[in-house]
């Protein structure tokens, strides 16, 4: 898994110039129906509006002879490598991301798509497949970014204008619990696990840092960007909810719904909800505003990264199980979807006829300011992992900064070697 073309990432490019190369008039409504006659469909992915969307939609494809499931789960990634290792394989496809197709690669789980493309994709976008080693892999359908989400109200009455780093979102911070509006003003998805760790990737990113010496999957964390970015991410934690290591994305959202926070780093695929008034306020809702990532240290890189979404086909599954789950996709993710406006703010889509909307400018900000692509290396999710696990130590003030890092190399050694990565 060397080479990955930058199909998907074109498509960031294109974003960053606000051109959209494939903004044509949607499809009419000939693709209404789902054309799948016979076959089991089963789907695992995430469970964010825009993939219940695509769910929703290949859910659709249920009729008789046509067997559809979905598992839409926040723990999908610790069930899509089981449940696809069978022989049938439990679940036919993985909607997956950057580093969540990596671990499916790593054990030959999905399978090639050219063919299934060559059938029945032709209305799907060069930039939408992402192409391994000159085989498409998966289909992409969306992008997103991580970036700040602000309560304009509260800022104005602290007298602050939206931070463009994270210092001075610190530096925010401080002044609203001082003046006493809120708490603990700060927040983000800090989970223990992978949520903690994607957390680290953005600020060891914004801090200039390389995960890896050149050319090699030696890492190389344990240095001077990568205590910086520990030291960020715990000056954030020191006006967050002392719970935080237990808030995902659900969890930070449900904070913020609760009206207790007034900036945190957050996916622009979870904005549009924090806009409605469903289990909040009119005045968080009302109030509630986003704007680019930030940088820190002093860098110029955004602290953040850019994904794709999109889904993958299951290797251990009959022909006829892979046609139909790819067919069900292309019947789910048909440009027509976006006309419904609520659909359309979902997501940064990578579909015909996609107006940008409000809640994608940050996604948009992110691509214009040159945030770089999660790093998509078949030994990377062993990192991901080993941070996830050892950070929360650092965090509770149970290790120095260098302690910490120094684990987490020592825990990913361990694990590059037992696969192969690592003499």
């Amino acid at each position: 898994m060397k080479t990955v073309t930058k199909s998907i990432f074109a498509a960031s490019l294109m974003l960053a110039g606000s051109q959209f190369a494939y903004m044509t008039p949607a499809l009419a409504d000939g693709h209404a129906k789902c054309a799948v006659e016979s076959g089991r469909i089963s789907i695992v992915g995430n469970e964010f509006p825009a993939i219940q969307t695509v769910g929703k939609g290949v859910m659709e494809c249920a009729k008789d002879g046509v067997e559809v499931k979905t598992n839409l789960t926040a723990d999908h990634q610790k069930i899509n490598v089981a449940g696809m290792t069978g022989n049938p394989a439990e679940y036919t496809s993985a909607i997956v991301a950057n580093s969540s197709i990596v671990a499916l690669m790593n054990d030959d789980l999905i399978r090639p798509l050219d063919d299934l493309v060559a059938k029945f994709g032709g209305n799907l976008k060069p930039n939408q497949l992402v192409s391994v080693n000159g085989k498409v892999m998966a289909v992409a359908f969306m992008a997103n970014a991580q970036h700040l989400v602000f309560r304009k109200d509260i800022l104005e009455k602290a007298g602050l204008t939206p931070p463009k780093t994270y210092e001075e979102m610190i530096a925010g911070g401080k002044k609203i619990k001082e003046m006493g509006l809120l708490e603990n003003p700060l927040g983000g998805p800090y989970a223990a696990g992978w949520n903690l760790a994607q957390e680290f990737v953005n600020m060891y990113i914004g801090h200039g840092g390389e995960f890896y010496k050149a050319g090699s999957a030696e890492v190389s964390i344990n240095n001077e960007q990568g205590v910086a970015a520990l030291d960020m991410l715990k000056q954030v934690a020191s006006l967050s909810n002392p719970d935080y290591l237990t808030h995902d994305s659900n969890g930070t959202s449900a904070e913020w719904k609760a009206g207790n926070m007034a900036m945190m780093n957050m996916w622009g695929s979870r904005v549009e909800p924090l806009k409605s008034a469903d289990g909040s306020t009119e005045e968080v809702a009302a109030s509630t505003d986003i704007a680019g990532p930030m940088t820190v240290g002093g860098g110029s890189i955004p602290a953040t990264t850019l994904w794709w979404d999109g889904f993958t086909i299951s290797k251990n599954i009959s022909d006829e199980d892979a046609e139909a789950t790819f067919k069900a996709y292309m019947h789910a993710i048909r440009p027509d979807i976006i006309k419904d406006e609520e659909v359309s703010k979902q997501a940064v889509w990578l579909l015909d006829g996609y107006q940008p909307t409000d809640a994608a400018k940050g996604v948009f900000a992110a691509a214009q300011g040159g945030a770089k692509p999660y790093p998509m290396l078949p030994y990377h999710g062993l990192l991901h992992s080993a941070l996830g696990a050892e950070l929360p130590d650092y965090l509770q003030g149970k290790e120095d900064a260098a302690k910490t890092l120094a684990d987490v190399e020592a825990a990913y050694n361990a694990a590059a070697k037992e696969q192969g990565f690592l003499n």
